[in-house]
């Protein structure tokens, strides 16, 4: 049984990009044949594999608009199983192309759907924005990851996100659930931090993963190296951070859904 995962937030600078691609890297060292797929035109979780942008054929929006099938544009990375659909700027396009697609809100569902049967995991690293990505990749998942840095007015913003997920559920996925809330960029010996983490608790209770990533520099410094956490630094504090996350979203969307 394959799995769909969104990791969303509108907030940028949360930490999504650096949890699609850490998680996405766990999960295949762990065994899961794993795709990422890059919302973003800034195509972070790309260059964060190691993938030169200027020098790709073949990208998302090609595959969105329809010009290339799913399976032209996967490439692998430096980690077994897990492969990426990279981003270019030429994605910044995809919203107007949507705009006047026939059922522009499952675009994303109809393109993935072909790659359950060869992936375990499909990861969306979504843009900061509940544009009509965010909204086509909620359409296609069976859950939502939602990162939630540490800081004042971490919940700004997470009440439209749920929001858009009632609405998502009850027009074009039912089975859509919220598989988790992460705290990301912890630093717990600040009493800020402590207090934040307690107010996503009290509104999250049980969806909050036990896992909390911390502020970590060899973390900060991995994508500029191309290379995830598990590659550059993998005793890092942020490589066990990752690794006990990827356990814990192997537990939530592996055993917990089918026992």
């Amino acid at each position: 049984m394959s799995r769909v995962i969104a990791i969303c937030n509108q907030k940028g600078g949360v930490g999504k990009s650096t949890t699609a691609v850490n998680l996405g890297a766990y999960l295949a060292l762990s065994g899961k044949q794993t795709l990422l797929i890059d919302l973003d035109p800034q195509g972070n979780a790309t260059t964060a594999c190691g993938i030169q942008r200027k020098d790709l054929q073949k990208d998302l929006y090609q595959v969105v608009i329809g010009k290339i099938q799913a399976t032209e544009a996967i490439l692998p990375t430096a980690i077994e199983r897990l492969s990426i659909i990279p981003a270019s700027l030429d994605l910044a396009g995809a919203e107007a192309y949507l705009a006047g697609a026939d059922s522009r809100e499952t675009v994303l569902k109809r393109i993935c759907e072909p790659l359950r049967s060869s992936f375990d995991i499909l990861l969306f690293d979504c843009p900061p924005s509940l544009g009509s990505m965010t909204v086509n990749a909620l359409a296609a998942a069976d859950s939502t990851i939602i990162p939630v840095q540490c800081e004042y007015l971490a919940l700004e913003g997470l009440s439209s996100l749920m929001h858009a997920v009632t609405l998502i559920q009850q027009n074009l996925n039912p089975s859509l659930r919220v598989g988790g809330i992460v705290l990301t960029m912890t630093d717990f010996r600040a009493n800020l931090a402590r207090e934040v983490a307690e107010e996503v608790k009290g509104f999250f209770q049980d969806r909050v993963f036990q896992t909390a990533i911390p502020r970590n520099i060899r973390l900060a410094e991995s994508p500029s190296f191309g290379k995830p956490i598990c590659l550059y630094d993998p005793h890092s504090a942020g490589a066990l951070a990752y690794r006990l996350l990827a356990e814990e979203v192997m537990q939530k969307e592996f055993v917990e859904q089918t026992s």
